[in-house]
């Protein structure tokens, strides 16, 4: 079992190593975390006697390369939400995509815990997230600045940021012709923590 310290560590680790193929430094962990180097060491040192870490042949705490690899899920996609104006929204299954949900931060696939969902508009073009991209979606508990699939009023949805002004939750587009949606009813559906780009520039 690990705590919620350990569990943002471990998943530091594995998307650093992920994205550079080589383990983070020490010191590297401890300049994320805003803890000395030996602080950071100990935490390590603990994830490696849950088995979660092992010191590779170059002196580092990392994860094997076949872990890193992790195992291809088909992942569904869910139709499209609209990166605009909020729409009306039956969303049904339109395909499967084949990825590794770790490259997400996603270490345990759960039912209905990680999904896609396919962007349409250019309301969030300024978050780098366009028209036709696969946005990779998680359910947790949002927090303002997090971007999410927004239930608008229990019928519409769409894809904005959560922003808390005055005590009051509203989404705002990554766009300036877009105003903002200051919703009666907001429920979040997901909230974003990658995209699959499937236009080229």
């Amino acid at each position: 079992m690990l705590t919620d310290r350990q569990e943002v560590i471990l998943n530091f680790v594995h998307e650093y190593q992920s994205a550079q193929s080589i383990p983070p430094s020490t010191r590297e962990v401890a300049r994320r975390f805003g803890c000395s180097q030996q602080g950071a060491n100990k935490h390590l040192q603990v994830l490696a006697r849950k088995g979660q870490l092992e010191k590779l042949a170059d002196g580092k705490w990392g994860l094997q390369a076949k872990t890193v690899q992790g195992h291809l899920f088909d992942v569904a996609v869910y139709g499209a939400i609209p990166a605009g104006l909020p729409a009306m929204q039956e969303q049904d299954p339109e395909e499967t995509v084949a990825v590794d949900p770790a490259v997400f931060g996603v270490r345990r696939m759960r039912p209905g815990h990680f999904w896609f969902l396919r962007v349409s508009g250019d309301s969030m073009t300024g978050a780098n997230i366009l028209d036709g991209d696969l946005v990779a979606l998680v359910r947790k508990e949002p927090q303002p600045g997090d971007i999410i699939a927004a239930l608008v009023d229990d019928t519409m949805t769409t894809l904005k940021r959560l922003v808390k002004e005055r005590g009051r939750m509203l989404l705002r587009a990554a766009n300036p012709r877009y105003a903002d949606i200051v919703p009666e009813r907001l429920e979040s559906q997901g909230v974003v923590v990658g995209l699959i780009r499937r236009k080229l520039a």
